[in-house]
């Protein structure tokens, strides 16, 4: 059996417009901080990709939506951080609260730096 691949766009629509929402507005914010970044699926998650690898992931669940720098991003933003739930590599923000969008901004640049460290495009 031939397995098809959802598109960013069906992982959307899979949700209530509130959540959508929320994906559209994290999307945009973590797009700007990564110029050049391609989009794809991979785990079944919205990815950044860059130079080939992935950059960080980002989903819906029924009470949060999941963020997925890396760990080195969440550990450098351990203090903002801790008011959520999250562990080694992912944080929870919750559905029913605005998305910290300056926050999530700050630790997409990070990861995007760390990234282009690594690939010796800095």
């Amino acid at each position: 059996m031939r397995m098809i691949k959802q598109t960013r766009q069906e992982y959307f629509r899979s949700f209530p417009a509130s959540t959508r929402s929320l994906l559209n507005q994290l999307r945009d914010t973590v797009l700007k901080t990564a110029p050049g970044a391609t989009e794809d699926m991979k785990y079944g998650l919205p990815t950044l990709v860059m130079h080939g690898k992935n950059l960080l992931h980002y989903g819906a669940y029924a009470s949060h939506i999941g963020f997925y720098p890396t760990p080195s991003v969440l550990l450098a933003f351990e203090k903002e951080i801790s008011r959520y739930k999250h562990s080694k590599g992912a944080v929870q923000f919750p559905l029913d609260e605005p998305l910290p969008l300056a926050l999530i901004s700050k630790m997409a640049r990070l990861r995007v730096k760390e990234h282009m460290k690594k690939s010796g495009a800095a």
